[in-house]
């Protein structure tokens, strides 16, 4: 048989691969694990965690994790925790590599500052516990020294001693005075010594509005509403006086509070007081409950709150959406043209089979429509000559799809950059950006822009 050779070469490759499929590979594969296990400081899985510990010098903390609340404190009191630097805590463990097996079973702990650790930190999956010392940094200074108690090994780690240094009961506390995610809002209110402000979210779809309710119903900012829920997002307590001796005493300084705020949700209704005691201090309190602790906070976040009416007007001031304007007039000392929306094409009203360029028509609309009160120069109109306005630069007067008038503009005498302008939207005068008047196209401009458009025929 001359292919005897090749049928043997053939029965070699094969018990090779054979081989390499069922022992190499596998123990490769199981090396390869077990290669990763040793260099992992934490072998718990993250979503297994049940409990920490945490102890220093100063202080011992104890939490639980919860289906409800998620990490709870328990110790040295009850409370909810801080849920960002729990998790950063337990990230960083979780993460964190080692770089290399410093000594097994030492006898002599001082060289890595583990005699006396900086931290100890225990974690719980279940019934499983682990417990690593924190010592002095490495070599590099992102790197530190851990003793696991699991097999008593010194560990040079990555960890960050930013993540396991300084710690602190306030660390851990829940800062967050409210709970507030800005798309489970639905309600505002703001209430002041003298007035109160209520925002509320509408139902239109697919984008809802934030509206006014109080004292005057109306379109809001949304852009000033989705900063204050930012703000709200952002209110957070720089110390925190539990109930007792000290509470008592500081409540009974808090009288009229500069703000109160509530806020409601489906999940119900949260409120939050900000006072500021002694102006002269610039101290500032708040409380969300009669009975639970105060929080010194951030006087700025008083300022930031504090708001009046015209912050959260739509400062829009023709008074018109741009996509409900049937026609709109123009008029200055030199144009005068109507423009009209037939099925949402513009035409000149004099002119309707006239092709207009529709791109710089709707850029123009848009920005009538749009442009906003920079600032506010007097709540009532009065005389209108000092600011030009008996004899505007620039009116415009727009018409809803109703037939009915909707919105009005006009705009008067300007310098830096500003110019002066009243609308229907808002009662008063306002400043607002003077570009608009020189954005404004002569109706020959528009004729041209579309004839240019279009090639003549021959």
């Amino acid at each position: 048989m001359r292919y005897w050779p090749t049928l043997v070469m053939a029965l070699v490759l094969v018990g090779l691969g054979l081989y390499l499929y069922a022992i190499e590979l596998p123990q490769k594969e199981s090396h390869d694990r077990q290669d990763t296990i040793d260099k992992k400081v934490l072998l718990f899985d993250q979503e297994t965690l049940s409990g920490l510990t945490i102890k220093t010098d100063r202080h011992e903390l104890v939490f639980a994790r919860t289906p409800e609340k998620g990490w709870m404190m328990t110790v040295p009191l009850s409370t909810e925790a801080d849920q960002r630097e729990v998790q950063n805590l337990i990230r960083a463990l979780v993460t964190g590599n080692v770089t290399r097996v410093v000594e097994d079973h030492p006898t002599n702990l001082t060289p890595f500052g583990l005699d006396n650790p900086v931290t100890t930190i225990t974690v719980a999956a279940g019934a499983a516990r682990e417990t690593f010392s924190i010592g002095d940094s490495g070599p590099l200074s992102s790197t530190l020294y851990v003793l696991r108690e699991s097999d008593r090994k010194v560990l040079l780690t990555n960890l960050a001693p930013k993540d396991f240094v300084n710690k602190t009961l306030m660390t851990f506390r829940r800062k967050d005075l409210l709970h507030v995610s800005q798309s489970d809002v639905d309600r505002i209110r703001l209430t002041y010594s003298t007035t109160e402000i209520v925002l509320y979210q509408g139902q239109e779809k697919p984008k809802s509005k934030w509206k006014l309710r109080y004292p005057i119903e109306g379109e809001a900012d949304q852009t000033e509403v989705r900063a204050l829920l930012f703000r709200l997002e952002d209110l957070k307590a720089l110390g925190i006086i539990d109930p007792g001796p000290e509470r008592d005493a500081l409540a009974k300084t808090l009288t009229v509070p500069k703000v109160k705020i509530a806020i409601h949700t489906a999940d119900g209704d949260q409120t939050v007081k900000l006072y500021q005691p002694d102006q002269a201090s610039g101290e500032a309190i708040a409380e969300s409950s009669p009975e639970g602790p105060l929080y010194r906070i951030n006087p700025a976040a008083i300022r930031d709150l504090t708001k009046e009416l015209f912050t959260f007007q739509d400062k829009r001031l023709l008074g018109i959406d741009y996509t409900d304007i049937a026609m709109l007039s123009i008029k200055t000392p030199t144009e005068q043209y109507v423009l009209i929306n037939q099925q949402n094409e513009w035409v000149l009203e004099d002119q309707p089979t006239e092709k207009l360029d529709q791109q710089a028509t709707d850029l123009f609309v848009s920005r009538v429509a749009n442009v906003p009160a920079e600032e506010r120069v007097i709540k009532q109109a009065g005389p209108l000559s000092p600011y030009g306005l008996v004899t505007p630069a620039a009116e415009f007067i727009a018409t809803g799809r109703d037939g009915k008038l909707a919105g009005k503009l006009s705009i008067g005498s300007h310098a830096d950059g500003l110019a002066y302008a009243m609308g229907q939207r808002i009662q008063g005068i306002f400043q607002i950006r003077a570009d608009l008047l020189t954005q404004i196209p002569a109706k020959k401009d528009l004729l041209a822009a579309s004839s240019e458009q279009t090639p003549s025929s021959h």
